[in-house]
């Protein structure tokens, strides 16, 4: 486990990388050329320095992005650096039912291998707002939308995994902000009410739920004996576009905690770390921060919570289907 004196101080924990470790230097050496990856929200912020570092390691990366316009922009950018580089970029707005089933008839059709799915895109701190299905907005983005695209992604994923060889490699992005959460951890009866609402908690709630789905598809994995694994990330605390709501909270933070604050490239780096490094072989079920596992919140090592969440996605997901 890395200690919070290797989180403020940069000093590498027991896998030898740290706060300060970048998403180059923690894939060095790394062959990804029978890699197939898809990551959620590449086009900008760490999403595109992981999209970036993965392209480097020759893996083919498709980036999944709500913005086109930006993700066009994000493939130009990856291959000026590298023109080998395999790019393709594809639709997907993660707080629509519609988009989110969209976006996997339209993969399943290229027909392609899938090894890793980096489910990375996110929205932070929001006003109170309701999706086009009538989800919280944050909730659904954040969580609902990825719960539902890795459930129509899987097939793909153990017939890849089968037929390679290669173990997969599912990894939700979460925060150190699941620890900030609402009194019962899930509002699951009031998920979408705009009383009592708080852009914090809700934020806390839905990377609480992004750790919590890791671990139960985890477990239900490991049940099926498949060769798949799932974890959960912080990527550490780094200025992106993800801040557009609470920038002057943000920046007048920045200059009292400066030394935990991360580089884009440090950001992305566990990852990187957790999506392609080897030592990780057969590592599921854990929560990693700054490329070494770390102990998540009570909360989130709820193995019933996990459990409640999965079956109330489904039906909520059901809801919207029928509707």
């Amino acid at each position: 486990m890395v200690s919070i004196f290797s989180l403020v101080t940069g000093r590498p924990g027991p896998s030898g990388f740290g706060s300060a470790s970048t998403a180059e230097q923690v894939t060095e050496g790394i062959d990804a050329s029978n890699i197939t990856a898809i990551i959620t929200g590449g086009a900008s912020g760490i999403g595109l320095e992981t999209a970036r570092v993965l392209a480097l390691r020759k893996a083919h990366v498709i980036i999944a992005a709500r913005n086109m316009e930006s993700a066009k922009e994000a493939k130009q950018l990856i291959l000026q650096e590298n023109e080998s580089a395999r790019v393709d970029i594809m639709k997907l707005d993660l707080s629509s039912v519609k988009s989110v089933r969209s976006f996997v008839d339209n993969f399943i059709a290229l027909d392609l291998p899938l090894n890793i799915l980096i489910n990375n895109a996110g929205v932070m701190f929001c006003p109170f707002q309701l999706s086009e299905d009538g989800i919280e907005m944050q909730f659904v983005t954040n969580h609902l939308g990825h719960f539902l695209l890795t459930n129509l992604l899987l097939d793909k994923m153990k017939q890849t995994a089968k037929a390679t060889g290669i173990e997969g490699r599912i990894i939700n992005l979460s925060s150190i902000a699941h620890t900030y959460t609402y009194e019962e951890g899930i509002r699951f009866d009031h998920i979408n009410d705009q009383i009592g609402y708080s852009d914090k908690k809700a934020y806390g709630q839905s990377k609480l739920a992004n750790i919590l789905h890791a671990n139960e598809l985890s477990r239900r994995l490991q049940e099926e004996g498949v060769n798949i694994t799932a974890n959960s990330v912080h990527p550490g605390v780094i200025m992106t576009p993800l801040m557009r709501h609470s920038s002057l909270l943000m920046n007048f933070l920045k200059m009292f905690t400066f030394y935990i604050w991360k580089s884009v490239p440090q950001g992305a780096a566990t990852t990187c770390y957790v999506a392609l490094h080897p030592s990780l072989k057969g590592v599921t079920g854990k929560y990693f921060l700054d490329c070494n596992e770390f102990q998540p919140s009570a909360f989130a090592s709820n193995e019933h919570l996990g459990k409640k969440l999965w079956d109330f996605s489904n039906r909520l997901i059901d809801s919207v289907s029928k509707a």
